[in-house]
Protein backbone atom coordinates (compact mmCIF):
# COMPACT_ATOMS: atom_id res chain seq x y z
CA UNK A 1 0.00 0.00 0.00
CA UNK A 2 1.41 3.50 -1.08
CA UNK A 3 2.05 6.00 1.91
CA UNK A 4 1.21 9.82 1.72
CA UNK A 5 3.61 10.31 4.91
CA UNK A 6 7.16 10.85 3.97
CA UNK A 7 10.24 9.66 6.30
CA UNK A 8 13.21 11.68 6.65
CA UNK A 9 16.16 10.59 9.14
CA UNK A 10 19.82 12.01 8.97
CA UNK A 11 23.06 9.75 7.99
CA UNK A 12 23.65 9.00 11.90
CA UNK A 13 21.43 6.42 11.63
CA UNK A 14 24.10 4.63 9.41
CA UNK A 15 21.76 2.37 7.59
CA UNK A 16 23.33 -0.15 5.02
CA UNK A 17 22.95 2.21 1.83
CA UNK A 18 20.27 -0.12 0.36
CA UNK A 19 18.34 0.51 2.83
CA UNK A 20 16.76 4.09 2.65
CA UNK A 21 15.97 3.75 -1.18
CA UNK A 22 14.07 0.08 -0.75
CA UNK A 23 12.01 1.84 2.61
CA UNK A 24 11.80 5.11 0.58
CA UNK A 25 13.80 7.45 3.44
CA UNK A 26 14.87 11.06 2.96
CA UNK A 27 18.45 11.28 4.33
CA UNK A 28 19.63 14.63 5.24
CA UNK A 29 23.41 14.33 5.77
CA UNK A 30 25.34 15.68 8.74
CA UNK A 31 28.36 17.75 7.71
CA UNK A 32 32.31 16.89 8.27
CA UNK A 33 35.47 19.29 8.05
CA UNK A 34 38.38 17.51 7.64
CA UNK A 35 41.62 20.22 7.78
CA UNK A 36 38.50 22.86 7.34
CA UNK A 37 37.60 21.04 4.15
CA UNK A 38 33.60 20.96 5.20
CA UNK A 39 31.33 18.76 3.32
CA UNK A 40 28.31 16.92 3.70
CA UNK A 41 29.50 13.57 5.36
CA UNK A 42 28.34 11.47 2.09
CA UNK A 43 31.50 13.26 0.57
CA UNK A 44 34.24 11.83 2.73
CA UNK A 45 35.31 8.03 2.57
CA UNK A 46 35.65 6.24 5.63
CA UNK A 47 39.14 5.66 5.06
CA UNK A 48 40.49 9.18 5.10
CA UNK A 49 38.40 9.80 8.26
CA UNK A 50 40.11 7.17 9.63
CA UNK A 51 43.63 8.35 8.21
CA UNK A 52 42.44 11.94 9.56
CA UNK A 53 41.78 10.63 13.15
CA UNK A 54 44.92 8.04 13.35
CA UNK A 55 46.86 11.30 12.26
CA UNK A 56 45.32 13.59 15.06
CA UNK A 57 43.88 15.79 12.20
CA UNK A 58 41.63 18.59 12.88
CA UNK A 59 38.38 17.07 12.39
CA UNK A 60 34.84 18.27 13.14
CA UNK A 61 31.08 17.14 12.61
CA UNK A 62 28.14 19.88 12.56
CA UNK A 63 24.13 19.15 12.39
CA UNK A 64 22.84 19.35 8.79
CA UNK A 65 21.34 23.18 8.67
CA UNK A 66 17.84 23.89 8.77
CA UNK A 67 17.87 24.90 5.08
CA UNK A 68 18.92 21.33 4.33
CA UNK A 69 15.65 20.05 5.96
CA UNK A 70 13.52 22.54 4.61
CA UNK A 71 14.55 21.43 1.26
CA UNK A 72 13.96 17.70 2.14
CA UNK A 73 10.33 18.61 3.43
CA UNK A 74 9.74 20.49 -0.06
CA UNK A 75 10.92 17.45 -1.76
CA UNK A 76 8.46 15.09 -0.16
CA UNK A 77 5.81 17.60 -0.25
CA UNK A 78 6.22 17.88 -4.32
CA UNK A 79 6.28 13.95 -4.15
CA UNK A 80 2.59 13.69 -3.12
CA UNK A 81 3.22 13.48 0.93
CA UNK A 82 0.87 15.21 2.75
CA UNK A 83 2.82 15.22 6.29
CA UNK A 84 6.42 14.09 7.06
CA UNK A 85 8.06 12.44 9.89
CA UNK A 86 11.47 13.22 10.78
CA UNK A 87 13.56 10.84 13.22
CA UNK A 88 16.59 12.22 14.31
CA UNK A 89 19.58 11.83 16.44
CA UNK A 90 19.87 12.65 20.68
CA UNK A 91 18.68 16.55 21.11
CA UNK A 92 21.57 15.87 23.65
CA UNK A 93 24.38 15.03 21.09
CA UNK A 94 24.24 17.28 18.57
CA UNK A 95 21.64 20.31 17.27
CA UNK A 96 20.20 18.33 14.39
CA UNK A 97 17.00 17.97 16.10
CA UNK A 98 16.61 21.70 16.85
CA UNK A 99 17.34 22.39 13.06
CA UNK A 100 14.53 19.96 11.84
CA UNK A 101 12.44 21.71 14.27
CA UNK A 102 13.52 25.09 12.76
CA UNK A 103 12.65 23.66 9.03
CA UNK A 104 9.52 22.35 10.11
CA UNK A 105 7.72 25.57 11.06
CA UNK A 106 7.95 26.96 7.62
CA UNK A 107 7.44 23.62 5.78
CA UNK A 108 4.17 23.00 3.33
CA UNK A 109 3.37 20.03 5.09
CA UNK A 110 2.90 18.98 8.90
CA UNK A 111 6.27 17.65 9.98
CA UNK A 112 6.42 15.69 13.03
CA UNK A 113 10.05 15.46 14.33
CA UNK A 114 11.18 13.06 16.30
CA UNK A 115 14.28 13.04 18.95
CA UNK A 116 15.17 9.36 19.18
CA UNK A 117 17.61 10.25 22.38
CA UNK A 118 20.14 7.66 20.87
CA UNK A 119 22.58 7.54 17.58
CA UNK A 120 23.84 5.32 14.77
CA UNK A 121 21.35 2.07 14.09
CA UNK A 122 19.42 3.08 17.01
CA UNK A 123 18.34 5.89 14.68
CA UNK A 124 17.76 3.81 11.54
CA UNK A 125 15.72 1.19 13.50
CA UNK A 126 13.38 3.69 14.69
CA UNK A 127 13.32 5.47 10.63
CA UNK A 128 12.16 2.04 9.60
CA UNK A 129 9.82 1.37 12.24
CA UNK A 130 7.83 4.86 10.58
CA UNK A 131 8.41 4.30 7.16
CA UNK A 132 6.76 0.97 7.95
CA UNK A 133 3.77 2.36 10.16
CA UNK A 134 3.42 4.99 6.84
CA UNK A 135 3.30 1.98 4.32
CA UNK A 136 0.83 -0.39 6.46
CA UNK A 137 -1.30 3.40 5.94
CA UNK A 138 -1.07 4.82 9.34
CA UNK A 139 -0.91 7.96 9.82
CA UNK A 140 1.96 10.59 11.02
CA UNK A 141 1.13 10.93 14.00
CA UNK A 142 0.72 7.06 14.86
CA UNK A 143 4.44 6.71 12.80
CA UNK A 144 6.00 8.97 14.62
CA UNK A 145 4.75 7.62 17.91
CA UNK A 146 6.09 4.07 17.00
CA UNK A 147 8.96 5.44 15.72
CA UNK A 148 9.92 6.64 19.83
CA UNK A 149 8.66 3.81 21.08
CA UNK A 150 11.15 1.75 18.79
CA UNK A 151 13.68 4.14 20.04
CA UNK A 152 12.53 4.04 23.73
CA UNK A 153 13.00 0.17 23.65
CA UNK A 154 16.05 -0.09 21.82
CA UNK A 155 19.76 -0.42 23.77
CA UNK A 156 22.59 0.42 22.71
CA UNK A 157 26.78 -0.54 23.83
CA UNK A 158 29.88 0.50 22.37
CA UNK A 159 33.64 -0.23 23.25
CA UNK A 160 36.21 1.83 22.28
CA UNK A 161 39.82 1.87 22.12
CA UNK A 162 40.03 5.54 24.11
CA UNK A 163 37.66 8.40 25.19
CA UNK A 164 39.95 10.90 23.41
CA UNK A 165 37.36 11.14 20.64
CA UNK A 166 34.76 11.56 22.99
CA UNK A 167 35.93 14.03 25.31
CA UNK A 168 37.58 16.22 22.58
CA UNK A 169 33.84 16.36 20.87
CA UNK A 170 32.12 16.62 24.01
CA UNK A 171 30.05 13.68 23.65
CA UNK A 172 30.98 12.00 27.14
CA UNK A 173 31.25 14.20 30.57
CA UNK A 174 32.36 12.31 33.50
CA UNK A 175 34.38 8.29 33.03
CA UNK A 176 36.92 6.72 34.65
CA UNK A 177 39.95 7.56 33.82
CA UNK A 178 42.43 5.37 31.61
CA UNK A 179 44.62 3.05 33.64
CA UNK A 180 48.25 4.76 33.41
CA UNK A 181 49.86 1.78 32.48
CA UNK A 182 48.21 -0.85 31.13
CA UNK A 183 46.10 -0.25 28.19
CA UNK A 184 42.06 -0.72 28.74
CA UNK A 185 39.46 -1.23 26.34
CA UNK A 186 36.05 1.80 27.76
CA UNK A 187 32.67 0.01 27.65
CA UNK A 188 29.60 2.33 27.08
CA UNK A 189 26.00 3.24 26.58
CA UNK A 190 23.69 5.09 25.42
CA UNK A 191 21.67 6.45 28.50
CA UNK A 192 19.21 9.40 28.90
CA UNK A 193 20.44 10.63 25.29
CA UNK A 194 24.02 10.62 25.98
CA UNK A 195 26.89 8.74 25.84
CA UNK A 196 28.03 7.10 29.63
CA UNK A 197 30.27 4.56 30.78
CA UNK A 198 29.52 1.72 31.93
CA UNK A 199 32.62 -0.22 32.55
CA UNK A 200 36.82 -0.92 31.62
CA UNK A 201 37.78 -4.27 30.07
CA UNK A 202 41.55 -5.44 29.70
CA UNK A 203 41.53 -6.87 26.18
CA UNK A 204 38.80 -6.54 22.74
CA UNK A 205 37.70 -10.44 24.24
CA UNK A 206 36.51 -9.32 27.28
CA UNK A 207 34.77 -6.77 25.35
CA UNK A 208 33.02 -8.38 23.03
CA UNK A 209 32.06 -11.18 26.02
CA UNK A 210 30.34 -8.52 28.01
CA UNK A 211 28.57 -6.78 25.19
CA UNK A 212 27.20 -10.08 24.31
CA UNK A 213 26.43 -10.79 27.97
CA UNK A 214 24.79 -7.41 28.37
CA UNK A 215 22.59 -7.50 24.51
CA UNK A 216 21.52 -10.91 25.38
CA UNK A 217 20.18 -9.07 29.12
CA UNK A 218 18.84 -6.50 27.30
CA UNK A 219 16.77 -8.57 24.49
CA UNK A 220 15.58 -11.49 27.17
CA UNK A 221 12.65 -13.52 25.23
CA UNK A 222 12.02 -11.27 23.19
CA UNK A 223 12.05 -10.75 19.63
CA UNK A 224 14.75 -8.20 18.15
CA UNK A 225 16.67 -6.23 15.74
CA UNK A 226 20.38 -6.57 15.91
CA UNK A 227 23.03 -4.29 14.38
CA UNK A 228 26.47 -4.30 14.83
CA UNK A 229 28.62 -1.21 13.92
CA UNK A 230 31.76 -0.48 13.66
CA UNK A 231 34.70 1.92 12.73
CA UNK A 232 37.80 0.04 10.53
CA UNK A 233 37.78 -3.03 13.01
CA UNK A 234 35.65 -5.49 10.98
CA UNK A 235 36.74 -8.59 12.41
CA UNK A 236 35.95 -7.47 15.44
CA UNK A 237 32.27 -6.67 14.04
CA UNK A 238 32.17 -10.21 12.79
CA UNK A 239 33.39 -11.70 16.04
CA UNK A 240 30.59 -10.09 17.80
CA UNK A 241 28.17 -11.05 15.50
CA UNK A 242 28.98 -14.34 16.02
CA UNK A 243 28.75 -14.54 20.30
CA UNK A 244 25.13 -12.27 19.35
CA UNK A 245 24.19 -14.90 17.68
CA UNK A 246 24.99 -17.72 19.97
CA UNK A 247 23.60 -15.34 23.23
CA UNK A 248 20.76 -13.65 22.50
CA UNK A 249 17.38 -16.13 22.23
CA UNK A 250 15.31 -14.81 19.19
CA UNK A 251 17.15 -12.17 17.04
CA UNK A 252 14.75 -11.52 13.98
CA UNK A 253 17.78 -9.87 11.93
CA UNK A 254 21.00 -9.07 11.81
CA UNK A 255 23.17 -6.80 10.25
CA UNK A 256 26.48 -5.42 10.34
CA UNK A 257 27.66 -2.25 9.23
CA UNK A 258 30.57 0.62 9.31
CA UNK A 259 29.45 3.96 11.06
CA UNK A 260 30.04 7.29 8.92
CA UNK A 261 32.57 9.91 9.29
CA UNK A 262 30.54 11.77 11.32
CA UNK A 263 29.53 9.29 14.10
CA UNK A 264 33.40 7.90 13.31
CA UNK A 265 34.80 11.18 13.98
CA UNK A 266 34.01 10.67 17.68
CA UNK A 267 34.17 7.07 18.66
CA UNK A 268 37.76 6.42 17.12
CA UNK A 269 38.87 3.76 14.77
CA UNK A 270 38.68 0.36 16.50
CA UNK A 271 35.06 0.85 17.93
CA UNK A 272 32.88 -1.72 17.80
CA UNK A 273 29.39 -1.62 19.18
CA UNK A 274 25.59 -3.31 19.13
CA UNK A 275 22.21 -2.18 19.00
CA UNK A 276 19.61 -4.35 20.61
CA UNK A 277 15.99 -3.16 18.98
CA UNK A 278 12.76 -4.59 19.82
CA UNK A 279 10.16 -4.25 17.59
CA UNK A 280 7.30 -2.29 19.33
CA UNK A 281 3.84 -4.68 20.08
Amino acid sequence: MGSSVAVVTDSSACLPAERPDRHGLIVVPLQVAIDGDARDETEFTVDRTVRALRERRPLTTSRPSPERFARAYATAAGAGASAVVSVHLSSALSGTVAAARLAAETAPVPVHVVDTGTVGMGVGFAALTAAAVARSGGGAAAAADAALRRAELTRSLLCVDTLEHLRRGGRIGAAPSPDPVLPVKSLLCIAGGRVAPLDKVRTASQALAAMADLAAEAAGDREVDLGVQHLAAALRAEALAARLRARVRRVRGLCIGEVGPAVGAHTGPGMVGVVVSPRPS
